[in-house]
Formats: C-alpha cells, structure tokens, sequence
C-alpha cells in the first residue's frame, strides 16, 4: 500500500504541473512585438506612446540593470474565439519564479489607462473577445536580482546607476491564448486535493479517500484529450471536494494584502512602480471576485498613486466605497518602531490615519505591521490614543531562540495600556493559501480550547504583487473542506471583529515584543540614524519656535511646508531604510534628503527666533529643552552666560585629570578613563578602564546588515595604542589610527555638571567588524533602563533565561541607565541606537556592570560599503545620575542652545511645575484653527500631578486623542494635570 501510494502521488505530480498546467490555454498563436529602450530614468505612459520602437522577437535582449524598456504588442483575434476567455501572455525574461525581486512590468492601453500588472507568477492579460488586432503596451522594469541565487554576497547592483550596462533579460514569452474553464477548474481541484492530502497523516482514512479519488480522476484523463475529458475527469473528485469541514475545524480569515517594501533592494521610484503594478492586479481581481478584499496599508504608498497615478487612484477610490479595497494599518508606513522618537511614532499614526479619514472617510482600527524589526513597548498606549484597538504582526516567529507563547493575546504596554494583539500561526505574511500553509497554521496555533480564529495574510511581496487569482481559487475550495481549515475570505476588521468576541480575555504579554533576530538593524548605516534623530529634534524646533512667533509676533506658520518635512522624515522611517537594510542607492538618497530637510528646517528656525527677539545686538540664546538650562527656562530665550569648559592638567606620571569640583576624571596614557570621583558622593565610578573602544569580528550567519550573532562577542580587540595626546585649554584629543581607519576623540567637562562629554570623529574603512565603546560601572544593577518612546524600558542585566540571554543587543534612545538602589550612572547619546550591559564578577566579591554603545558596523550586503567614511558621534557619561537627571541630559546633548542677537528674551508659552512631566511638542493645531496643541508625558514612572501654565490668555483647555479630537470636556486653564505613569497627554488650549 505505501508504495502504490507514493506511485499514485509521483504519477499526479507529473500530470499535474507537466500536463494540466499548461494545457489551461490552447490554440497558442505568437504576438507582435516592439520595443522602445528607455534612456535614463522612467518616463510616463505619454512619453512612452509617443517614442519610436523597434521590431523585437523572442530572446530579445533589454534593460540594464535599474533600467527601462517599453514594449508594444500586437494580437490579432481571429472571428472563431468570439466567446472564449482570451488571455495574452507576457514573460520578461524571469529567471525563476519569485514576483518582485526581479523584471516585471504594467501593461497600458493605447491610449494610456493602466491594465495590471506582470509578473513570473502573474504573466495573462485578459483581452476583448471581439475579433480583430489589438494593441497594448508594457512598461518593463529591469530590477536586478539582489539577492537570488548568491545569498548574501556584495554586489554594486545597489547603487544608482551611472552608465547603461549589459541587457539583464531577454523576452521569454509573447503569445496569445484561449484559456480553457473547464481545465482550469480541473486543475485547481486537483492541485488543492493533492496538497490537502500531502498534509494529512499517513494513516488518515481521509488521506486515503482522497487518494483514491484522485487516481480515478487520473484514470478517467486521456492525455491525449485534455479538453474532451477534463469534465468527466473533475467529477470523480467532485465527492472529495464537497465533504464538509468538521465543525471543530481551525477558521482562518484570509486577508488579501501585498507587503510592499517601501524601499529594500530597489530604490523609491522603483517602490511607486512596483505599489501602480499590484493595485493594477489587486482591482482587476475585483472585477471578477466580488468577494475578494485587498487590505493595503502605508498611507505614504497610496498617496504616491495619487500623485504619480491618478488613473488607479481612481479605482482605489471606487472600491473602496464597495468595501472591496481596505485602508489598513493607520499608518504613513511600516516603519521601524525601536528606533523612531516618541512624537515620530505619534506622527506615524497621526499622518497615516488622517490621510484615511480625509481621503477614504474610513477610520482604521488596527495597526498592521508584519515585518518591523521588533515592537517597542510604547506602542500600545500609542495605537490605543490614536483611536484604533488592534495590531497585528508576523515577524517574532522569526525569533532565534524562544518561541513566542501566544498568536492571540492583550500586548500591555509601558503605562499598562493594553491592545488585542494577533500574530498569525502561518509564520509568514506572504502566503499563497496552500495546503502546507494551511496545516501549518492549524498545528502552530497556541490559543486551542481557547479560541479557533486565526488570520492568514495572503498575497505575493515585499516587492510586491499582491493576491493572485490562483490563491482564490484555493481559497474557495478550502472554504468548507473536510481535513483543512475553514478559509473565508475577510477584511483585517472582521478578523478581529469576530476574534475578540470569540476569546474575550486572552493572556497578557507585558513589555516589549524583544525580535531575537536582526539586532545589527540599531546600528548599520549610522548616518541615517543620525539623519533621522537630526530632524526628529530639528521639527521639534521649528514648530515650537514657529508657534511661538505665530503667537507672540503674529508670523506665519508654515502648516503645509511642516507637514512636508513629517512625511519625509516618517518615510525614511520605514523599516528598512531607518535600520540600515536597504541598498546603497536608497542610504544615500536619504543622507541627501536629510540634508535638505535640515537646511529647510534651520531657515524655518531662523526666521522664528529672528521675528522673536527683533532688531538688535544682544545675544540672546534659545532653549528648545523641555528644562531649564543654564537660566535659560524651557522653551524660552534669554541672555545667559554658557559654562565654561574645565582645563585639563597632565601630570608627571603622564596621567590628565579634568576636574570641575563636582567630579574628577583620570586618564592614563592610553588615552582611557581609568577613574571618575565623584566628590559630592565620595565614591569611584569607574569598575575598569572607560571609554575602551573595541572591536569585533562581525559575521552573522544571515542577513548581513540586519543581524549580529551573539558569537561575535568571542573575540575582541582593544583599541589601547595611541599616536598622539593632546591638550588644549577646553578639552583633551586622543588620537589612534587601527587598521584602514583612524579616529580622534575629544573629551570635555564643563562647570557644574557631573557629565563628561566626548566626540568621537572616525574615518571608518573597515569590513565585517563592530566598533562598540565600553564603560565599566560600580555599580551592581540587576536590571537597566533604557529611553524608549514616551518613558523608559527595564531589561534584566543578567542571563538568567533564555530569554534574558537572548536579548544581548538592546536599543536606547538618548540614554541608557543603569543604578543601584539610590545611585547610578547614564550613558547619553545624539545617534546611537544599539547597546549592550553585562555583568561581571568583581575579584574580591560582587558584580559591576559594563554598558556599551555600538558606535559601526561594516556589514557588506547589501551594501559593501556600509558605513564607510567620515563619522562624528556624540556621547556622553553622567556621573551619580538618576532617571530624571538621563531624562534632562539626553534631552540637552541632543538639543543644543542656539543663539541669535536682537532684543528680546522669549517667555515660554506653557510650563509645568513638574520636572517629571515632560513636554514634547508644542504646536499649533492642525485644523489651522489657531489653537495651541501640547503633548507631555510622564517620564518617570510613577503618576505625577502638574500645572500648566500659558503666558497668554487662554479660554478653555480640552484633552484630546493624537488626532487632537477631544476625548473629554474643556476645562479651566490652569486645572491640575494628574497623569498615570508614562502617561502622554494631547492637550488643546484655545486662546482669547
């Protein structure tokens, strides 16, 4: 019996994919082809109708790499196909089967309405039955295989291109066809009862009818006369395929979707491209389905379609007033949630939602996010303040060590907001309703006896593409079929709709959703970390001091060109461009539109603190700093004079000491800190030599840019040769040249600050290694805070589980602390995101801790060059400092004063009385009503009451959500503020 099995299983294999497949279409004839090489970048579809092409045949050569070629096809109906589906089929050259990461195309009309898209999996365009010729046209996109076959090898295909090269791809295919029904059906009966079967165990009776009914329908087949047979075939299955699912069967609601990279191996204009294809395909497959829904998430990729193709927009417009086409997500992109800022991630959601509300009138209740790098724990209270309820997300099954305990649970947050979270037991978000994805869902379910709903996001992508009508035909034969999941074709809305009826008190998971993958993702490609924390501070500027002489002054506030500068920053938050895992190309387009946000942003400034301080000669410096500083108040300008710098002494032993009378820092003549007195605290701070640069071997088994492996920690070389130390009357340079790179670090301390800062100016030319700077502590600290968005983190120190040892590469925003009851110390930061802390045993009893920065990387794919080149980072370490002191510090080292001349100090418009709560943002509203919006929040930890008081006159005060709706009733100004811990409140004050 196995044997006659696995003869009948080899025996349908071949007739499916070598007979059946390709026998759907018959009466092939060839098309008439042209072809016009575009020179250069893209050009529109009226630029393409009006060039001149040239003849091309099958194994015509085209496109170099990132380039373009347009074809034109000719097919002539004869009058005997009036009446049957006729498809023309069209392949550019694909080297194998894998949509989006290589040539596809958008097929036009001729007189330039999009049709849909082509790619290896997605190769038919449906044509009129009426006889006679028609003509249409297909823009080919030569995108170069990145990854394919050579895994994850450097290549120079990442970069922009700068001459022609050699054609990729030749046209593979061009032919036209009738498309049989009745085959096609025959084919997809089969191929789901062979891959239901392949799922069930061996010894399932079900298994073996299926079997069965299979080799009947095989027998009954003549190969030699498909189409005579093929009805008579399909109905010696028609038993298999109409025995009902079990009542206790697995449901699963399939959400049709295209997870489009925003920018990974193929730069931003590419991504517009690619998003026009699968919305081409997505609302063709609405014509014929009624019943099929396409969820698409990134406000930022439907708002390029409606610039850059208004036609499809306006499809996307009509289904979604049917329902068919599905806003999702309420965000600008999938971005990144580690590394972006608090007010950056409140503005993902804010932007994403009302681009919704404005162009759909749909209010999204689900954060949809599959493939972020992991999730911080500031995201609940976020997703919860934004108005929508849900999340949804894949990527922790792609955790190394520990397996996540739940698909279906309430995520709690930092300030113990909860969500309805759901991970779909699939493990993958581009699934294409098979029988293996299907059992696999089934087994892999945690949440049976509890609940029986998962989701299953289907749809070809990452480079896009999208559902394909394949995987509906899979799905409406899996809808109600003994052995299988129940499949139901579903909105995100009704999932969870119907999952948090079904499982009303799941468990909770507290904290951060920790990836155990892809931790290099908070270092690799640091100038776009500090691109991205740049503007982050630099809008917190502009609007505050925009506001402030829109107030005071009357100047105009610059609401539209802000909100330009936003959805810039918050695109290049995607979750592959800020973690630094995206081509060249895409890295140093975003350097190049930093800089230009920069320079926007700083004139915006200007023109703010000019028209506030008016005509005059006295310096008057601005503090944007949520405290006051040196006499400056917060969100304020005065004159002041800035503390001095302390004057390091070298001594006869050839150590330096710099000492301001808070502190006193040693260093030896390596050039590193050997000791820190703290003199207020009469105590050591140092547990070993400081500021200790070292470098690791980086070569992660996987995903270069993406991953460091914890083996990377069993080598390690100390940076402790010098070329030179030189002293000057501010601050002390330590040279030192290793490998390919030499570096010069500057260290500062000023008057009346336990902080000592340091400047690290690096021209890095290494290859697969880690630079990281390590600081030992005396301190004994069982666990470290970290700044995350609107609050802070706590993570073990030590390596008790599994899991604790698994998160070996943390992220920090501006500080990470670290402290035993009633002292610790903060490192402070401008760029750095990845950190590690550990422990160790002290020679006479005791641990200390070690906290370090992960300052490069010199990953080779997919960028070889990553990294290389000039750097300045800035970092810092605050002695005897508690949370609120790493709060106040990491907002300074970030935020420096500036200083105009002129003649008035500038009064801030709001302050608190609490120097835990924190203001954010001021701003003024976005219905351009003229109100005021401040966003504070709790930043300690613990609830708080504070008052907030205007220097103007003020009618009423409103909390809000982050759209700034209200969510209570106005109230007096004035009125006392109690928040939870880590609370963030939106407040809207409406001024007289």
């Amino acid at each position: 019996m196995h044997d006659d099995r696995r003869i009948v299983e080899q025996r349908l294999d071949r007739v499916l994919h070598q007979r059946l497949h390709p026998a759907q279409h018959t009466h092939t004839r060839p098309l008439t082809a042209a072809v016009w090489h575009t020179p250069g970048e893209p050009v529109d579809i009226d630029h393409a109708l009006a060039a001149t092409y040239q003849p091309a045949d099958i194994g015509t050569p085209w496109g170099p790499a990132w380039g373009t070629a347009w074809f034109r096809f000719t097919a002539d109906i004869p009058e005997t196909w009036q009446g049957h589906t006729i498809e023309a089929r069209i392949n550019l050259g694909s080297a194998d089967e894998r949509p989006g990461f290589q040539c596809e195309g958008l097929a036009y009309t001729p007189d330039g309405q999009p049709l849909k898209g082509l790619n290896p999996l997605n190769t038919h365009l449906e044509l009129p039955d009426t006889p006679g010729t028609r003509i249409f046209y297909v823009e080919a996109a030569a995108n170069p295989d990145i990854l394919g076959t050579r895994g994850f090898q450097p290549t120079d295909l990442g970069t922009k291109p700068t001459t022609t090269g050699a054609p990729l791809y030749h046209l593979k295919q061009a032919d036209l066809s009738i498309r049989d029904p009745q085959i096609t059906a025959l084919y997809h009966d089969a191929h789901v009862l062979d891959q239901l079967m392949r799922e069930l165990p061996a010894t399932a009776p079900r298994r073996h009818d299926i079997l069965r009914a299979l080799e009947r329908m095989l027998d009954t087949l003549d190969l030699h006369d498909i189409p005579g047979t093929a009805t008579a075939a399909r109905a010696q299955l028609t038993d298999a395929l109409t025995a009902p699912a079990h009542p206790s069967a697995h449901r699963i609601s399939a959400v049709g979707h295209a997870h489009i990279d925003s920018a990974w191996l193929w730069p931003i204009r590419e991504t517009i491209r690619k998003i026009a294809r699968t919305i081409a395909n997505a609302t063709t497959l609405m014509r014929d389905h009624p019943d099929f829904h396409f969820a698409m998430s990134q406000a930022q990729q439907l708002e390029w379609i409606k610039t850059h193709h208004p036609q499809l927009y306006e499809r996307v417009q009509h289904h979604a007033t049917t329902g068919q086409f599905v806003p999702t997500g309420g965000m600008w992109v999938e971005s990144d949630t580690n590394m972006p800022g608090g007010e950056a991630l409140a503005r993902q959601l804010i932007t994403g939602k009302r681009f919704f509300l404005d162009e759909f009138g749909i209010e999204t209740r689900d954060v949809w996010l599959p493939d972020s790098f992991g999730y911080s724990a500031a995201l609940p209270q976020l997703i919860h303040q934004s108005g929508s309820r849900w999340f949804l997300t894949q990527k922790i099954s792609w955790n190394q060590t520990n397996r996540f305990p739940h698909h279906t649970f309430h995520w709690e947050g930092i300030d113990g907001t909860r969500v309805f979270t759901h991970f779909p037991p699939a493990d993958t978000y581009n699934a294409q309703i098979t029988g293996a994805e299907l059992a696999h869902a089934q087994h892999n379910f945690t949440e049976h006896g509890h609940t029986r709903h998962s989701l299953l996001a289907y749809g070809h992508g990452d480079g896009g593409g999208g559902p394909t009508r394949e995987m509906l035909e899979r799905a409406y034969r899996t809808h109600d079929l003994e052995g299988s999941p129940q499949v139901t074709l579903h909105t995100p809305e009704e999932f969870f709709t119907a999952a948090e009826n079904d499982h009303p008190h799941p468990a909770v998971w507290s904290g951060e959703l920790y990836l155990e993958a892809h931790r290099g993702t908070y270092t690799s490609q640091t100038r776009t970390k500090q691109g991205n924390r740049r503007s982050e501070h630099l809008l917190r500027e502009a609007e505050l001091w925009a506001t402030t002489a829109t107030i005071n002054t009357g100047a105009t506030y610059p609401h539209q060109q802000l909100d330009r500068l936003w959805k810039q920053v918050l695109l290049n938050q995607f979750h592959d461009i800020l973690p630094g895992s995206s081509i060249a190309w895409v890295h140093r387009e975003a350097e190049t539109t930093y800089a230009r946000i920069a320079t926007e942003l700083e004139d915006i400034i200007t023109r703010a603190t000019t028209a506030l301080t008016g005509e005059g000669n006295t310096p008057i410096t601005f503090n944007a700093t949520p405290h006051t500083r040196h006499d400056i108040p917060a969100h304020g300008a005065t004159t002041t004079n800035p503390p001095a710098p302390t004057t390091p002494q070298r001594h006869p032993d050839g150590t330096t000491t710099l000492d301001n009378g808070l502190i006193r820092a040693t260093l030896d003549t390596r050039g590193l800190l050997t000791s820190v007195i703290d003199h207020q605290a009469d105590r050591e701070a140092l547990a070993g030599p400081a500021n200790l640069l070292q470098i690791h071997p980086d070569h992660p088994n996987h995903w270069d840019a993406w991953d460091i492996d914890g083996f990377y920690r069993h080598t390690v070389h100390d940076l402790t040769d010098t070329d030179t130390i030189d002293l000057t009357d501010d601050a002390v340079h330590i040279h030192r040249s290793f490998g390919d790179s030499t570096l010069t670090q500057t260290l500062r301390l000023h008057e009346a600050t336990k902080r000592i800062d340091i400047t690290t100016d690096i021209d890095w030319h290494e290859s697969e290694k880690l630079l990281k700077a390590a600081f030992p502590l005396d301190v004994h600290a069982d666990r470290s805070a970290a700044e995350t968005q609107f609050g802070h983190i706590m993570r073990p120190t030590h390596s008790n589980t599994s899991w604790d040892a698994a998160r070996f590469e943390i992220c920090a925003h501006r500080f990470l602390h670290v402290a035993e009851p009633g002292y610790g110390h903060a490192l402070l930061n401008d760029s750095t995101y990845g950190h590690d802390v550990t422990r160790h045993t002290r020679d006479n009893g005791g641990t200390t801790t070690t906290v370090r920065l992960s300052l490069l990387r010199a990953p080779r794919f997919p960028d070889p060059d990553t990294d290389h080149g000039h750097h300045t980072l800035n970092y810092a370490l605050l002695i005897g400092a508690d949370i609120p002191d790493a709060v106040r510090e990491g907002y300074r080292i970030n935020i420096a004063p500036r200083t105009t001349r002129g003649t008035h100090p500038v009064t801030p418009l709001v302050t608190l009385d609490n120097p835990n709560t924190i203001i954010e943002t001021v701003k003024l509203a976005d219905d351009h009503s003229g109100d005021l919006i401040v966003r504070l929040y709790e930043s300690r930890g613990a609830q708080a009451r504070t008052h907030l008081s205007t220097s103007f006159t003020a009618t009423s005060l409103t909390r809000t959500d982050l759209l700034e709706r209200p969510t209570h009733e106005p109230e007096a100004p004035g009125t006392q503020q109690h928040l939870r811990p880590f609370e963030i409140r939106t407040l809207r004050i409406t001024r007289a």
